[in-house]
């Protein structure tokens, strides 16, 4: 990981109509837009925003940002590609059509600051954090599947901020420094006040005014995707426009496109992937190929979030993995039945690396059929696919249900030749990505493309009777804590009445939590919490599990007023303290304890 040493390269460049500027904190120098340029993906960007030398203004929301990161002016370059494979700020509506390889992988850290009107409403979500009236930021808004959004009401804005978990931190540094400039004005277009949903009305006292929203609800696709369906596909870095989508359903040979849904390593922005977008595909014929990419092989070397090299732990990441993807899908309204494909890049293969993958789609497999979803793998030929072939029928794991594997050998089918066997995932449950990075163009669009061939047919994924549990501080004789644990109702992201609160020590004085296990199995533990920027870094939860008790680190400065889980845990039968919170930890910050919820997957 490589950390910022903000130097003395301030820039000094103000363009004219665009409302956008970088405002010099040192000597002028010369500006340096981001190019198509490939990066490694293993890049990564941490430290503190304290000594930057730069601010960057657009429609007078202003921001402090890394020396290093780079500022691209979409109305100067509207084919950019928004990628962060890289650190990149992207100022200006995205273009119709971006400029993106096929292959990008990898992310880093940025930030897309767009006007908030007809045009970006549709990507305005739930989650998506409001200011107040004269305020530039919101404290501690919500992260959904790695990215940050807020609606900057006075400057008539829409910011995204993409991270990873190692980023993340950095940042939510960067949108604590916003202010607004003396030229900051509202939109046109009301934003929804401050912690409203899309949609709901505005108070009763407040004066008419044209509204732009998204839709109240997820719209939804045509039945499960990609369904049944023999043909040829594509995938591309990012969803393309509805008007590339319409020119290449009119002209091309494809009929289904891969979409990257979720996971922290997508490198490139999806402005055009929404709820209506998937529904106007799915209407118009389109089969879509949802994707996840996120955690990698442990032995890989290009990427640094990992799988975990231990089997258990691996098993749970990849039962999160698969609660975060159906969450995405769900979002833009991919119903149950779909299957769901997580893309695992080449790497190295060994032992070790070969047992904690399969581990990991172990538990991705077993989650998305908990859920109703079925599941798939994307990886090259000679490791991911080789390795899940030869497991095939090992009791230890769970087989995916769709096979997609990379063999760029220039021929549409579904043989994987010496990778995996014809009679493994023979019954319509392939796709085949047959050549990569090329451009194609039809009905007068240029899209940068992989190709395939798929052979898939629809399934169903009976989930098991669920069972789940929710325990509060102050459920009667299920919480104990000692006398040093003190009481507040401050937040109000608190789960029930009040939560429990004590200092950070060195020593162990552990509150827990009782739950009735109702049978030996595998559940999710998911921990509420306030969240706030005086709360602990680096809290530490214990789960009590048949093989010992398991620690997970939290940060309670963000991510409060939900569940969040601590993964995927194999818990004894019985009634039993289950999941603790201890206060020995070298974080700083109170140490919160408010309701724990266990479910069985």
């Amino acid at each position: 990981m490589r950390r910022i040493v903000a130097g003395l390269t301030g820039l000094a460049a103000v363009l004219v109509g665009t409302g956008m500027a970088v405002v010099p904190a040192g000597p002028a120098g010369a500006a340096t837009e981001a190019t198509d340029a490939t990066v490694p993906a293993r890049t990564e960007v941490a430290g503190d925003v304290a000594g930057v030398d730069r601010t960057v203004s657009y429609r007078g929301y202003r921001l402090r940002i890394p020396a290093n990161w780079q500022v691209v002016e979409l109305t100067a370059r509207p084919h950019a590609c928004l990628r962060f494979d890289r650190p990149t700020i992207y100022l200006g509506y995205p273009g119709d059509q971006a400029e993106c390889p096929a292959r990008l992988v990898g992310r880093t850290a940025g930030l897309l600051v767009e006007p908030f009107d007809a045009a970006s409403a549709p990507r305005h979500t739930p989650q998506t954090a409001s200011t107040a009236p004269g305020a530039a930021r919101v404290s501690v808004p919500v992260s959904r599947d790695d990215a940050i959004q807020v609606a900057v009401r006075d400057a008539g804005v829409l910011v995204t901020a993409v991270h990873t978990p190692l980023t993340e931190p950095l940042v939510r540094r960067i949108l604590d420094t916003a202010t607004l400039g003396p030229d900051a004005s509202p939109s046109s277009s009301a934003l929804p006040r401050a912690g409203a949903a899309v949609g709901e009305p505005p108070p009763a006292a407040a004066e008419p005014a044209p509204r732009a929203q998204g839709p109240a609800a997820p719209l939804a696709a045509a039945g499960p995707q990609p369904g049944t369906y023999l043909g040829r596909g594509f995938d591309t870095c990012t969803a393309p426009s509805q008007s590339a989508m319409n020119a290449w359903r009119a002209s091309s040979p494809y009929r289904a496109v891969g979409i990257y849904i979720s996971g922290a390593n997508r490198s490139c922005a999806q402005p055009n992937l929404t709820a209506n977008w998937v529904s106007n595909q799915t209407a118009n014929g389109w089969r879509l190929i949802p994707i996840e990419l996120g955690r990698q092989a442990p032995c890989s070397t290009r990427y640094t979030l990992l799988i975990s090299s231990n089997q258990a732990t691996a098993r749970a990441q990849g039962a999160t993995a698969a609660t975060n993807a159906v969450g995405s899908a769900q979002a833009l309204g991919i119903p149950a039945g779909s299957a769901i494909y997580n893309d695992i890049e080449h790497y190295p293969s060994n032992p070790t690396c070969r047992a904690a993958v399969l581990s990991f789609l172990s538990g991705w497999t077993e989650r998305l059929h908990a859920l109703g979803y079925l599941s798939g793998m994307y990886s090259s030929g000679s490791s991911g696919i080789a390795d899940v072939a030869s497991a095939y029928h090992d009791p230890a794991y769970t087989p995916v249900d769709h096979l997609w594997f990379a063999w760029w050998n220039g021929v549409a089918d579904t043989d994987a030749g010496p990778y995996a066997p014809a009679e493994y995932w023979a019954d319509h449950q392939r796709l085949h990505q047959y050549a990569g990075d090329v451009y194609e163009t039809w009905g007068g669009v240029q899209i940068r493309i992989d190709r395939n061939y798929l052979d898939v047919a629809a399934g169903s994924a009976e989930p098991p009777p669920a069972w789940s549990s929710i325990v509060d501080n102050d459920t009667a004789g299920r919480f104990t804590a000692s006398a040093n644990w003190g009481t507040s109702a401050y937040s109000d992201q608190r789960h029930g009445a009040d939560y429990r609160f004590a200092d950070p020590v060195l020593a162990s004085d552990v509150a827990w939590w009782r739950v009735n296990i109702p049978q030996t199995a595998s559940y999710e533990v998911s921990v509420w919490y306030a969240a706030n920027p005086d709360y602990n870094d680096s809290t530490p939860f214990v789960v009590a599990t048949t093989t010992g008790n398991q620690t997970v680190r939290v940060n309670q400065r963000a991510s409060g007023g939900r569940w969040v889980s601590l993964g995927v845990f194999t818990l004894p039968a019985g009634d039993g303290d289950r999941v603790g919170v201890s206060r020995w930890t070298s974080g700083t910050g109170y140490v919160i304890a408010d309701a724990v919820r266990l479910t069985r997957v």
